[in-house]
């Protein structure tokens, strides 16, 4: 019986395998989303280009808007802008929380402001990690508000036994008077952190004056110091600076360094006031509510008005959709804990908690700035390399008098584009995601269910044949219309007639035996009275070779229709308790006197070994196993018969000392009219029906019967093994 490979990729894995290439639908929706993402892209950046382009318009052929509101005669890149605050701030409350988003526009001074005075001429040059300081300026209701957040290593407070106003740390304010002839020069230098008390001075420091219309407050940070100013405008000139000095050395107390709002070769000048004017406040304020930040900035980059927030620019604004169904909270469990880590491994979710430095600062640089400063408009994206962030500026130039006056910048950032195309992607995904999972499971259901027909239908083929390969089931005709269905009724009819024609040749040995019978009976009379005439020794020949050939023939039909009677008395057969041991050896003494030239040999237990069974076919199957072991035996080589009980099994074995079995007729030795042995060595008709008879008595005792060559010599074992004797 050969045995065919088990292929480990059934239908059910090969159709799986076909379902895997639905995940080539995902990656296209991936590529549309990208694609529709990037036509969406550059609508808004022509959205943006426009906003700034409608903006800049509207402050064309006005030069009067970037002249008015300064106090100079023309704007220089170290002036001091003043941005307008729309609401009255608290000098009390020790912290910057008041000047919330103002403080974008704060301007950064360091060691490039370094400043020499009359109390050193020759200041050490001062870094950022010693001294430097941030200031922003911004008026409200007549009043200039200012703060300093000064970055100083060792702060030095004014001596409280001490007169002098210069011998600690100590911030300067020096404004041009409104007639324009003198400079007015103010002291802040507290004795702790508290509120301040300002004093005018001399050009020496010296005859120190308190000035009671400069309030504000000094307090301690972890880096130094902040001051926080309020002067009244119409105290101001049309310039102004600031200084900070600093003193290291509490004994010494000499003035190492000053940082000044106006540079050190332009220390005669000081910064001219710039601020811009509230006409364009108004014009730009018409325009901020669109979802960008806008920002003018004039022909030096400075930025004049800001109106709008970056990090809530984001140009695009998703409306969550109305459901009236809640949301389930085991889908809400999939989504987030499983599906959204899943699919944000290759989406990239947008934040808002980001900070671009160049918002920060009061004059904004760009290629696209540039460009616009120069009469073209330009559009650009920016990546934030800390959180990945992509902004879209676009700028715009202002034109008066065929003459750049600045330009229009509009800003947004693109996490809104990419919140929609995370959300879109997301339900693609989903939907693709359920459809995936229902093809497949489908197609698994459906290739189960086709398995599972062919399984059925294989092993009604490999039950119809039993061990012996005599037909014994059929095979259930399927009623399905499709194609399993009609191989299970094309195997159904095959098994049909295979059957018939199997019970036709097993039933055909029986009814032929009995059909010659009667001419043999009459050819054997015939013979017979023949003999009793007279007849000469020539004839006498003839009438014996005529009688042998009928006995030859009268044993030929005796042994077809043996297995078909044996089968019909095994049928109506009771089985009784036997000593398996008595059995052997009984037949084991008939053999030493049926077979003189033969040697036998016993290995029985001394112990009964009983089985259910019938005396006389147990004895019927050892003649077969013992005829066919003499037939095949050396010369002069015992013939064993072996018994043992093992667990609940007993084992006979009958072994002889002869030639090997073939291999190809090891599986096929019991079967009916098989014989292996050669044609010209037969003296007696051999069916091969001696061996099929002990495989037919092996069965009706329950037990199996198998032959193998043996491992110590040259010869066949034939192995018996039925169960013992159980009461029911």
């Amino acid at each position: 019986m050969s045995l065919a490979l088990k292929n480990p990729f059934g239908i059910r894995s090969k159709l799986v395998f076909l379902s895997s290439f639905l995940l080539v639908i995902p990656w296209l929706g991936y590529q549309y989303i990208l694609e529709m993402e990037d036509y969406l892209r550059r609508g808004q950046e022509q959205t943006v280009l426009g906003t700034a382009q409608a903006l800049a318009t509207a402050l064309n052929e006005r030069p009067e808007l970037f002249n008015e509101g300064s106090y100079g005669p023309a704007a220089r890149r170290g002036d001091l802008y003043v941005y307008p605050i729309y609401s009255p701030l608290s000098l009390v409350d020790s912290s910057l929380n008041d000047w919330g988003e103002y403080q974008q526009y704060e301007v950064g001074y360091d060691s490039s402001y370094s400043l020499g005075t009359s109390l050193n001429p020759s200041p050490r040059p001062a870094n950022h990690e010693t001294l430097s300081f941030d200031s922003m300026l911004g008026e409200y209701n007549g009043y200039l508000y200012a703060y300093f957040k000064v970055a100083d290593d060792h702060v030095v407070y004014r001596d409280p036994d001490a007169l002098t106003v210069h011998r600690s740390d100590f911030l300067q304010v020096s404004m041009l008077s409104k007639e324009g002839n003198d400079i007015n020069r103010y002291v802040i230098a507290p004795y702790k952190a508290e509120p301040i008390y300002p004093f005018r001075i001399r050009a020496d420091y010296t005859e120190p004056t308190y000035e009671e219309r400069i309030i504000g407050q000094w307090y301690d940070t972890n880096s130094g110091y902040v001051v926080e100013l309020r002067i009244p405008m119409d105290m101001l000139g049309e310039r102004l600076g600031f200084a900070v000095f600093d003193v290291d050395d509490p004994v010494g107390r000499e003035v190492n360094t000053a940082i000044a709002t106006y540079r050190v070769d332009d220390a005669e000048l000081l910064s001219a006031l710039t601020l811009p004017t509230p006409e364009i406040d108004r014009i730009v304020a018409g325009m901020g509510h669109n979802n960008s930040r806008i920002q003018v900035v004039d022909r030096t980059g400075r930025v004049l008005l800001t109106v709008g927030d970056i990090q809530s620019a984001t140009g695009l604004t998703l409306t969550p959709s109305p459901s009236a169904e809640p949301v389930n909270k085991y889908w809400l469990y999939v989504q987030e804990k499983i599906l959204n880590p899943l699919y944000y491994r290759i989406l990239t979710k947008p934040s808002n908690d980001f900070i671009d430095d160049l918002y920060s600062e009061v004059s904004r640089e760009g290629a696209h700035i540039t460009a616009a400063l120069g009469g073209s408009p330009m559009t650009q994206f920016r990546t934030l390399a800390d959180t990945e962030t992509r902004l879209l500026e676009a700028a715009h130039p202002i034109v008066a008098n065929s003459e750049v006056m600045g330009a229009v910048v509009v800003d947004q950032n693109m996490n809104g584009l990419r919140t929609f195309r995370n959300e879109a992607l997301e339900q693609l995904f989903n939907t693709l995601l359920a459809v995936m999972l229902l093809v497949v499971f489908g197609l698994f259901f459906f290739a189960s269910r086709i398995s599972s027909r062919i399984r059925v239908l294989r092993n009604q083929a490999e039950g119809i044949i039993d061990d012996s390969g005599r037909i014994r089931n059929t095979i259930v005709a399927s009623s399905n219309s499709d194609e399993i269905g009609d191989l299970s009724r094309s195997f159904s009819s095959i098994v049909e007639r295979l059957t018939q024609y199997t019970n036709y040749l097993e039933n055909m040995s029986s009814r032929l035996s009995h059909e010659l019978r009667t001419p043999v009976t009459v050819v054997r009379s015939s013979i017979e009275n023949l003999g009793l005439t007279k007849a000469d020794s020539e004839s006498a020949v003839y009438i014996e070779r005529a009688e042998e050939g009928l006995n030859r023939l009268n044993l030929i039909l005796t042994n077809m229709s043996e297995a078909t009677r044996l089968e019909q008395m095994l049928q109506t057969s009771e089985k009784e308790k036997i000593d398996l041991t008595k059995v052997l050896n009984g037949c084991v003494e008939g053999y030493k006197l049926a077979y003189p030239e033969s040697q036998f040999e016993t290995d029985l237990p001394n112990y009964s070994v009983d089985i259910n069974g019938v005396p006389e076919y147990i004895a019927q199957l050892l003649d077969k196993l013992i005829a066919n072991a003499v037939e095949f035996s050396y010369p002069n080589q015992p013939i064993t018969v072996y018994c043992r009980a093992l667990r609940d099994h007993a084992v006979i074995k009958v072994s002889n000392a002869g030639p090997f079995l073939p291999h190809e007729m090891k599986d096929r030795l019991f079967d009916s009219m098989i014989s292996v042995r050669p044609q010209e060595k037969q003296k007696q008709p051999h069916l091969g029906m001696g061996l099929h008879i002990a495989r037919i008595i092996t069965d009706f005792h329950g037990g199996h019967i198998r032959a193998e060559n043996r491992q110590d010599r040259e010869g066949v074992t034939i192995t018996v093994v039925v169960p013992l004797f159980y009461k029911r």
